[in-house]
């Protein structure tokens, strides 16, 4: 049976981390289903957003800790190779060119976490809780701190991983880890909702924004700008701004063309 869901809703693709009965952990047949799902939705040109969400009761419990428990005893070579495949999932939905929602519909734990804070936006259910807990069985969240130190700073990083608490919804929300909070049974559908929102936007605009909200944090002042100011022009060249701006001045909605290799309308139509 496979372990990922996908259903389309309109513009919005739905992908379910779906092996309720172990919590949805992030087994190796999981993490190539996820990531070559992914990369799909970022070649369809219908696929404007996506939305990722777990089966029953958990959104993910994080690693497949039968599978991690097998691998301690083998060579340095097998780990590595197991750690890449994780670097690449949260990378490939970070980088991810197209907007991803997490609907977290219960506990995201360890890995699960990881894949919230891979996620551009955040929507829990009330009794979700997110948290980092590997200092609790000897392991190191050393992948989504990469990505935890960037929505939280050094200092409130430290706490979670620290500790290993589990953050419930609302403090996960005061935090920044969460955009909203819904009652239990909304949670998937205020993700859609949110989704189609954002999918709204330029593809062009939303694939720029997403690659300088990931490499601008590793930027100095001026680098920073000199990389914007790139962005900035470049822009100007696509076809998605000549549509924006005669949408505009003629008073109706803009009529987006389908992005093209998950990019949006390159080039100008000048």
């Amino acid at each position: 049976m496979a372990k990922l869901g996908i259903e389309d809703r309109g513009p919005v693709r739905v992908l379910t981390l779906n092996e309720p009965e172990r919590r949805n952990p992030l087994s190796r047949e999981l993490v190539a289903e996820l990531l070559d799902a992914l990369k799909e939705a970022e070649a369809d040109p219908a696929v404007r957003a996506l939305v990722l969400t777990g089966a029953g009761s958990a959104f993910s419990a994080g690693a497949d800790l039968a599978y991690l428990k097998a691998l301690t005893g083998l060579p340095a070579e097998a780990n590595l190779a197991h750690s890449e495949e994780l670097k690449a999932l949260f990378l490939t939905l970070y980088t991810l060119k197209k907007p991803v929602v997490a609907a977290v519909n219960g506990p995201a734990v360890a890995g699960g976490a990881g894949l919230v804070l891979a996620a551009d936006l955040a929507v829990f259910a009330e009794e979700a809780k997110i948290g980092f807990t590997e200092v609790k069985i000897g392991f190191v969240a050393a992948l989504v701190a990469v990505l935890l130190v960037r929505h939280l700073g050094e200092k409130a990083a430290r706490e979670l991983l620290l500790t290993g608490e589990l953050v419930p919804a609302e403090r996960a929300l005061w935090l920044g880890l969460a955009n909203r909070v819904v009652p239990n049974e909304a949670v998937l559908e205020e993700a859609i909702r949110l989704a189609e929102k954002v999918a709204a936007g330029a593809p062009a605009s939303l694939a720029l924004t997403k690659a300088l909200l990931a490499e601008l944090p590793g930027m100095g002042l001026y680098e920073g700008f000199a990389h914007a100011t790139l962005a900035n022009a470049w822009i100007r060249e696509t076809e998605d701004l000549e549509e924006g701006l005669a949408a505009f001045f003629e008073r109706r909605r803009p009529r987006f063309a389908p992005p093209r290799n998950g990019v949006g309308g390159e080039g100008g139509g000048r």
